[in-house]
């Protein structure tokens, strides 16, 4: 009406008939509770009155704002911007995290990565059960929960000695000679668990005269000659210059690895690119895999 001079000639420009803007005019003024514009009628055009001049300002904020926020959903909408809170273990923040967060955020700069690291994949089941975390990946098997899942890696066991040992020039070593050794292993109950089982139905029952949660610890003992360890791949540096990583024949069950999620929760496009980024980058480590 400021620039038009007129209400008519606002309506046209607007695209409204002439009675709908005199309405939308009417209930501003009764929200305000004074009259925003001096209509003087005949050929004198429409102009604001003082308090219409002083609540211009702030109406052009409001109207910023509310351009702010349709550009904001929009954004949202198409996974431009936001967050995404990932949680990991040990062995997919070392080998794997680094390179695929790096990717993920060159193709989603507006997305904020929120990394949740933990020992033990019951940690992370909690933080998605809870809604605290968009995705977890974790190893099977998972315990009776509203969990999603979608396979990422088959992590092969592989047996770690030090450069040192008179094992490290084996091609291969076989579960039952494993069994005889002393061994490393993990403090986590289920963890370490998974790895006992394997040696079922075997004559001898492995010992563990160490047990550590850190890998980087556990593979350093390995090196210093302290005992020798059954572990999967993707959990160790293959680049150790202190241990050598010599593969089971024949091989035992691997370990699966798996993205969880909430069944009842909207998988969002940042957190779907992420998933199919971290498979992505997993196969490419299956084909390097001992």
């Amino acid at each position: 009406m400021i620039s038009t001079g007129s209400f008519s000639a606002a309506a046209r420009e607007l695209g409204y008939t002439q009675s709908g803007v005199s309405q939308q005019v009417a209930a501003l003024e009764r929200l305000v509770g004074a009259s925003l514009f001096d209509r003087p009628g005949g050929p004198r055009p429409v102009r604001l009155t003082d308090i219409g001049e002083a609540f211009l300002p702030h109406a052009d904020a409001v109207i910023a704002r509310l351009h702010a926020a349709e550009s904001d959903v929009a954004a949202l909408a198409t996974g431009q911007v936001g967050s995404l809170r990932v949680g990991v273990l040990q062995s997919v923040g070392a080998r794997v995290l680094p390179g695929l967060l790096s990717r993920f955020l060159e193709s989603w700069p507006g997305v904020e990565a929120h990394i949740t690291p933990a020992l033990e994949p019951r940690h992370l089941l909690v933080g998605v059960e809870r809604g605290e975390l968009d995705l977890a990946f974790v190893n099977l098997p998972l315990p009776p929960g509203p969990f999603l899942t979608r396979h990422l890696f088959h992590d092969p066991y592989v047996f770690v000695t030090s450069t040192s040992s008179e094992l490290a020039g084996r091609d291969h070593v076989s579960l039952e000679d494993i069994a005889r050794l002393p061994l490393i292993g993990w403090r986590a109950d289920a963890d370490h668990a998974q790895i006992v089982d394997l040696f079922t139905g075997l004559p001898h029952r492995p010992r563990f005269p160490y047990r550590f949660d850190d890998n980087p610890t556990l593979q350093g003992c390995v090196a210093a000659g302290l005992a020798h360890a059954l572990l999967p791949w993707l959990t160790l540096d293959p680049d150790h210059p202190g241990t050598r990583l010599i593969p089971v024949v024949p091989p035992v069950q691997p370990r699966h690895l798996v993205a969880v999620w909430h069944e009842d929760m909207h998988q969002t496009a940042p957190a779907a690119a992420f998933l199919d980024a971290a498979a992505d980058s997993l196969n490419n480590l299956e084909v390097a895999g001992p």
